[in-house]
């Protein structure tokens, strides 16, 4: 799963995300890579027509070279860091939390019945701006620029 809050001036908060379900396979790749996470970002972006302010915890591949050749050939697109290990200050985090909470007592029998359920969880938190703006504001952090001197 990947996802990210996505934020614009005099628009509701909108939660978009990517679930991917990979296979058991010899050699295969079992985590979302660079190119997942840019298309995901690049559809936001389609999306919201206009540019994005990124803030991004410190995965592997949200560091990698190859996310940093992405990530530049995009002039829409400036990116910060979150400090190491500093989970409480992601959004995102919040919402997999939420997730995953909700999903406690589910007992399934099919990877395709656990997927199709987190998707439904998922579309659900998209309708809901108000829990959305409750995980940014749960990370403490201000989203005003820096005052004017």
């Amino acid at each position: 799963m990947a996802g990210l809050i996505a934020m614009r001036p005099g628009s509701r908060t909108r939660l978009c995300h990517r679930l991917r379900t990979h296979r058991p396979g010899k050699g295969k790749r079992r985590s979302m890579g660079e190119r997942d996470f840019i298309a995901l970002i690049d559809s936001v972006h389609q999306l919201l027509k206009a540019p994005i302010v990124l803030v991004w915890d410190r995965l592997n591949t949200h560091v990698s070279h190859a996310m940093r050749e992405l990530v530049a050939e995009r002039e829409w697109l400036t990116v910060f860091l979150l400090p190491a290990y500093s989970p409480d200050l992601n959004p995102v985090e919040w919402v997999w939390a939420h997730v995953k909470r909700s999903l406690a007592n589910l007992a399934v029998v099919a990877l395709d019945r656990l997927e199709a359920v987190v998707r439904n969880r998922l579309k659900h938190l998209q309708y809901r701006p108000a829990t959305l703006d409750g995980f940014i504001a749960g990370t403490g952090l201000t989203l005003d620029g820096p005052a004017s001197p």
